[in-house]
Formats: structure tokens, C-alpha cells, sequence
């Protein structure tokens, strides 16, 4: 907390991730939590309250239909009823099947000594090819790729394919326990699961719990597909502006919203990230603010084809940050102007570089202290550029 102090944070986004998917949020976790965020160990205040929680997960049984899925939705219901008596009304969460994020390396070395995470098809391919041995998993890669990811696993050391399952499965909950066998027991669950199946059970979901989330005054915000495309036969659902439209308009309601997040969606040439910010207008309630770099760039506005991609500082990368802050600027304009209350965005910036003492701490995969304040500082920047009395963008 006194590293959050020092950047100048209004709110902090949290979660509870210790409590099992499908568990009810008590109201007893919900204030032990805000007492950790409200106060230093030696009990002096820090002026920060939790606003935002990320991520109040759905579980598999929800996903799939299946096993305690009613019960687990009446449980996400009373989570929901508790943290809005808490005063957390902004909910981040997703309904990605069993993966929440996917990358085959955690601590990718860049040329300036910096680290960062990294996709890399032809690893994730001989993962999935070679140490997973998932039935019919060829048909999802081209000949160049099974190729080159043959070559890859034949050079792989022991070591190294330890460490590629290890960087692939750390997106998995419950990674640390995770076996190829239990993740060939979790695939074999949504065999019969396909794009418009998964979409429906989410649709279900979404009519459970919007309807409650509207009374209660919450948002909810879905985060997207990360990597926005298919990966072990799964199906995707949240990977473009399309796919949200069709989650939109199927729960009309202020309540239903997103989580924009700038580097799973801009990994995709054909999401036009400001464009969403004007499409979604008010569904859109929360923010990532980071930024990618495909190393084989797609022309905007194409279909995706599956590449490698690394995450970069904020300024660099597929997103056009200056364009995207400037669409967020707007929209907050408009709901000034219209005197809406919840007029700001909030937004956390995400992921970013592991630099200077980044690189000692031993922190979680994707949230280097320094190297997100960094791009905090230059998200400001910008916020301060496009907001000043002589910038005639807005």
C-alpha cells in the first residue's frame, strides 16, 4: 500500500482470490479486505478505499451448464448482495473457459534488459502438439507452424519443457497443482461445447444476474478473451467489438457492461479500440489501459491469425494510446454533461515491463510495480496533454 500511496491512486481494485470459484464472498473476507486497503500495518490510514473488485470469478460448473452450476449462480447472487452492502458496486470478471490468460513465457528478455510476457505460437503449439497430445489438435495449426514447433520440442531440454507447461499453465486456477492430465480432464469437458453453446450459458448467466446487479446498483464488466482467438479447442466469446454487441443487446441493461481492456483486444487487428469506447458509450465501466506488440503485424481492420505477440511499455505498441485516452476524454465529457453522476472512467494501468527493481522483486507475472507506474505517469501525461485549455483534440 505505501508503493500505491506514492503514485497518487484514488481507488484500488482488488480481489480475493484465496476464495474458491463458485463460493459465496462473504461479508467477513469483503471487510477484512477493505481494513487491509484503508490502513498501513503500523494503523495509520491511507486515504484509499476499494472500489472495484477484479475478479469475482464465474466457475466452470456455470460455464458448462453443469455439476453445482444453480447453486453456484444463488451463491454469485448473495457474493454480489454482499459486496454492494460493502459499498463495492464495479464488478470485473470473465467467461473464459478454463484459461484466464495465456502466455508461454512469463520473463521474455527485450533488448534494453527489461522483461515482459510473452505469446509465442510455435511454443504454445508444441505445448499443446507434443506435451499435451490433445486429440485432433493438428487441425487447429498450419503445416509451417506444426513444423517449426516439431523442431522446437525436439530441441527442448527437460528443464525447458517444464518451464514452458509451468508459463502456459500459470493462467489456469489452481495452477501450482496442475498435471497435463488435469488439464486434458478439463478440455475433455466442453467437447461438446462450441462458440454459440458457450454464448448461450453465458447469455443464462447474464439473465440471472443483471437483473440484480441493476437493483442493487452494480456494474458489471466483462473482461475480454485473452488472447482474443482460439487456443486448445476452446471457444471464444469475447474477443471482438461483434461478440460484445451480441452480449450487450442480449441483457439490455445499464448494468451490463465491459472491461475494456486495450492489450487483449488490440492484439486483434480488426477491434477499433476508440471506436468500442463510442459504440459502448455508458455499457463501457471499467479499463486496462496497456499495450501489445504483434511481431507479425496484422493490417487493421482483418480477421486475426494466430502470431506472436509480446506485452510492451504503454506508449509503444498495436494501440494507439493518445487516440483511445482522447475517445475515453470524450465519453466522460458527455456524461458531465448530461449529469451523470458516475461520469469518470476508472481505469488501472496494466501489466507493462518488469524494469529496475522490477526485476528483483519476484512479483506476480504481469504486474511490475515500477513499470506500471511508469505507464501510469504516461497515461497522466497524456490525460494532462489532451485536457489542457490550448489542446484542441477534444
Amino acid at each position: 500500500m505505501n508503493d500505491i500511496m506514492h503514485v497518487g491512486a484514488k481507488s484500488i481494485v482488488s480481489a480475493l482470490h484465496h476464495i474458491p470459484d463458485g463460493v459465496i464472498v462473504t461479508p467477513e473476507e469483503i471487510a477484512k479486505r477493505q481494513n487491509e486497503i484503508r490502513y498501513l500495518p503500523d494503523g495509520r490510514p491511507t486515504d484509499l478505499d476499494w472500489e472495484i473488485i477484479e475478479s469475482l470469478p464465474v466457475s466452470e460448473d456455470i460455464k458448462q451448464q453443469s455439476g453445482n452450476w444453480r447453486e453456484h449462480i444463488e451463491n454469485y447472487k448473495q457474493s454480489l448482495k454482499n459486496l454492494a452492502s460493502a459499498g463495492i458496486k464495479t464488478v470485473c470478471y470473465n467467461f473464459m473457459p478454463i484459461l484466464d490468460w495465456t502466455r508461454t513465457e512469463l520473463a521474455h528478455r527485450l533488448p534494453n534488459g527489461s522483461t515482459c510476457m510473452r505469446f509465442d505460437i510455435y511454443d504454445f503449439a508444441a505445448y499443446d502438439l507434443h506435451l499435451l497430445q490433445r486429440d485432433s489438435a493438428e487441425q487447429d495449426y498450419t503445416e509451417e507452424v506444426r513444423e517449426e514447433a516439431a523442431r522446437r520440442f525436439s530441441f527442448m531440454s527437460d528443464e525447458q519443457k517444464e518451464s514452458l507447461a509451468s508459463s502456459i499453465m500459470c493462467g489456469l486456477p489452481g495452477a501450482e497443482k496442475q498435471k497435463i492430465s488435469d488439464v486434458l480432464d478439463a478440455l475433455a469437458l466442453y467437447k461438446d461445447i462450441d462458440e454459440d453453446k458457450l454464448r448461450s450459458h453465458f447469455i443464462d448467466f447474464l439473465s440471472e444476474i443483471i437483473p440484480l446487479a441493476e437493483r442493487l446498483g452494480m456494474k458489471m464488466g466483462c473482461h475480454p478473451d485473452d488472447p482474443p482467438f482460439p487456443l486448445l479447442g476452446l471457444p471464444r466469446i469475447s474477443s471482438t467489438q461483434e461478440h460484445y454487441k451480441l452480449l450487450l443487446d442480449a441483457v439490455d441493461s445499464p448494468a451490463n457492461g465491459v472491461t475494456l481492456c486495450s492489450g487483449s483486444m488490440g492484439i486483434r487487428g480488426d477491434n477499433n479500440l476508440p471506436e468500442m469506447v463510442d459504440q459502448f458509450k455508458e455499457r463501457i465501466h471499467f479499463l486496462h489501459i496497456r499495450n501489445v506488440v504483434s511481431e507479425q503485424p496484422q493490417p487493421k481492420g482483418e480477421p486475426i491469425r494466430l502470431g506472436n505477440f509480446y506485452e510492451s511499455e504503454h506508449l509503444i505498441g498495436n494501440t494507439d494510446l493518445v487516440a483511445l485516452i482522447a475517445a475515453i476524454l470524450k465519453e466522460e465529457k458527455r456524461r458531465k454533461d448530461e449529469g451523470m453522476s458516475d461520469w469518470e472512467l476508472p481505469f488501472r494501468p496494466d501489466h507493462g515491463l518488469d524494469i529496475l527493481d522490477d526485476l528483483f522483486r519476484n512479483s506476480q507475472p504481469g504486474y511490475p510495480t515500477i513499470g506500471r507506474m511508469k505507464g501510469l505517469a504516461e497515461i497522466n501525461g497524456i490525460i494532462a496533454a489532451l485536457s489542457h485549455d490550448h489542446c484542441n483534440m477534444l
